[in-house]
């Protein structure tokens, strides 16, 4: 993924039930994250239509999923499988092997699929967070 597929990754975010934007999505921010996490983050597309997206990044010790989205019409053909699949390899080829995603409660699909994989859902750790400018969508 390349700051060049933003418009159609963030097309397919919002044409995707579930998927929920924030600020943090905007084009420079992503330009950042894309930038601090070079050729992690990957795309799929058919015929020139970007059809799946997912983002990856990492803190040095953990690696951080986001965002796989596979268009509806092209799911249960193994993309979003391949997409996590590339994700996981290039983390584990700059020596990262735990990865951690964060799934909204209400996703229900999300939850089926991460769960189908082999990741464990944690109930031994609460997330937290902090906004330091006030704004809720931050």
């Amino acid at each position: 993924m390349t700051i060049s597929d933003y418009e159609s990754v963030i097309q397919l975010m919002k044409d995707t039930p579930g998927v929920s934007l924030r600020d943090a999505d905007s084009r420079e921010a992503t330009a950042r994250y894309l930038e601090r996490n070079p050729g992690i983050s990957f795309v799929a597309e058919h015929g020139g239509r970007v059809i799946g997206c997912i983002m990856c990044g990492h803190d040095g010790r953990r690696g951080y999923l986001q965002h796989l989205v596979v268009h509806a019409e092209h799911r249960r053909q193994g993309i979003a499988n391949a997409l996590v699949s590339r994700c996981v390899a290039s983390l584990e080829d700059l020596g990262i092997f735990k990865s951690h995603i964060d799934v909204f409660r209400t996703n229900e699909v999300a939850q089926a699929y991460w769960e189908s994989q082999g990741w464990m859902r944690r109930t031994d750790i609460h997330r937290y967070s902090w906004v330091s400018n006030g704004n809720a969508n931050a």
